[in-house]
């Protein structure tokens, strides 16, 4: 499987931190109303959004897209595409059938994206990287350190020597005692944090490897970062304030784990030693 590019969706949620607030009005306009944009001229969005037609230009080409006609395009490709799944973006207590249905359907497509942009040549060199790693750090701050931890947690439980910590001067300080035999695996939405970008400053000088998994390509971190896996999320479709999903970044951490544990082979020596340790504290 090759990667593919994002979804017009998607391309809109890895930009929009990053877009002006005119743009922002343009992003929200086509997310809450993906059927009207489909019969809009570029005039129609322009009065509906309260922008200007070269700012929803500007917003396209943000977005990789070649014009407000390759937007339609595309958002009516991907409805297509979807038609026989009977969902909407809605969350109603009224109606919790439909709204699991809306959850489920989005979260599924999150994943899915997730994977469908790795790059095998990428992911492939990641995999030996980390399996000859000396010590692999985990570095995240804020609402993805459980992202970290749980990696942490599998990568020790297949045999790769691996450190977390919660606390970001005690990652600041490990990060000193990296050399060119370790990993850092730092994790981000925004790609944005300057504490994690010190951190990847320090793995750098040290000679480490150094890999992002961050919703926004083009960020700070994954520019920073000798390897690159890109997240989608799709919580702006439930939410007007953008919060990361941890559901691609786990899962993310999960495909690594599982493609790990087939080429590494003493991993599952590893796991079953793991799991016989603790089989006591079990009923």
């Amino acid at each position: 499987m090759k990667n593919k590019s994002k979804n017009v969706l998607d391309k809109i949620f890895a930009v929009y931190d990053s877009l002006y607030e005119a743009e922002k009005k343009i992003a929200d306009y086509v997310i809450n109303n993906q059927e009207e944009i489909i019969e809009m001229t570029v005039s129609e969005l322009s009065a509906k959004s309260s922008v200007s037609e070269a700012t929803i230009i500007r917003f396209c080409k943000k977005c990789e897209l070649k014009g407000f006609h390759d937007l339609k395009i595309n958002l009516a490709k991907e409805m297509v595409n979807s038609e026989e799944t009977s969902t909407s973006n809605d969350i109603d207590i009224k109606n919790i059938g439909q709204s699991l249905k809306n959850i489920l359907a989005n979260k599924i497509e999150e994943i899915k994206q997730t994977i469908s942009m790795m790059d095998e040549d990428v992911v492939r060199e990641i995999l030996t990287i980390i399996k000859n790693a000396r010590i692999v750090q985990f570095v995240a701050v804020g609402n993805t350190l459980p992202v970290a931890l749980d990696g942490a947690y599998k990568f020790n439980q297949m045999g790769i020597a691996s450190v977390v910590n919660t606390i970001w001067e005690t990652q600041l300080a490990f990060a000193y005692t990296l050399t060119d035999k370790d990993v850092v695996i730092a994790i981000s939405n925004s790609g944005s944090s300057k504490k994690l970008l010190t951190l990847v400053d320090i793995a750098k000088e040290k000679k480490a490897a150094t890999i992002s998994i961050t919703n926004h390509e083009n960020s700070p971190l994954a520019n920073r970062c000798e390897y690159q896996i890109n997240t989608a999320t799709r919580e702006k479709l439930f939410m007007d304030e953008f919060s990361f999903s941890r559901v691609s970044a786990m899962t993310v951490i999960e495909v690594l784990y599982l493609l790990l544990t087939s080429e590494k082979r003493d991993a599952y020596s590893w796991i079953s030693q793991h799991e016989q340790s603790i089989a006591e504290d079990k009923i």
